[in-house]
């Protein structure tokens, strides 16, 4: 069965080149795999690197496109399919309904949106799909000692693991993907 990878990551172009070949590496893999790639269509950053690898490979690759990044001309012309929509809330939700498991690259503000956006619905019950951060270099050690410090402290109400994984390696990201 094709599995169908939403990623979140950096659309920024000013990123340390090890960010850059883990995400060419998760885009290579998820070819290899014959998966589809649901991703935030944009033409910088891991966002580019990853659907680069990712459809050289031989993946599907969809680009979520809200209409700004169209307006601003920064659009990938990678994706075999473009959905646009008209804002970020948006295009989460079709991320999130596209896709088998969601996956977080380094990034930003914007990738931390997602990643919650994700958790805090699989909280409630809106669906059971999982988020696994791709731990490069460590880039998520601090979330994950806030996470940890918020259960402990009563204010996490769910079992983490249920909804959140975290892979230090590539070879453990694909176990995630190939679980589901």
């Amino acid at each position: 069965m094709m599995k169908s990878v939403a990623l979140f990551c950096a659309a920024s172009e000013s990123i340390d080149s090890i960010y850059v070949s883990a995400a060419a590496e998760v885009g290579a893999m998820l070819g290899r795999m014959g998966a589809t790639l649901v991703y935030g269509g944009a033409r910088f950053g891991l966002m580019e690197a990853t659907a680069k690898a990712a459809k050289a490979a031989g993946a599907r690759v969809v680009g979520v496109v809200p209409h700004i990044l169209e307006e601003r001309g920064r659009v990938s012309l990678l994706p075999d399919e473009k959905v646009p929509c008209n804002n970020l809330s948006e295009r989460k939700d079709i991320m999130l309904q596209r896709s088998d498991i969601l996956v977080a690259l380094p990034g930003g503000v914007g990738t931390l949106d997602e990643i919650f956006h994700v958790m805090a619905a699989a909280t409630i019950g809106y669906h059971k799909k999982r988020v696994v951060l791709y731990n490069v270099n460590g880039f998520w050690n601090g979330l994950l000692s806030l996470l940890e410090e918020m259960a402990r402290g009563g204010f996490v109400r769910c079992d983490l693991d249920s909804i959140l994984a975290v892979a230090g390696n590539i070879e453990e990201l694909n176990e995630f993907i190939m679980e589901v």
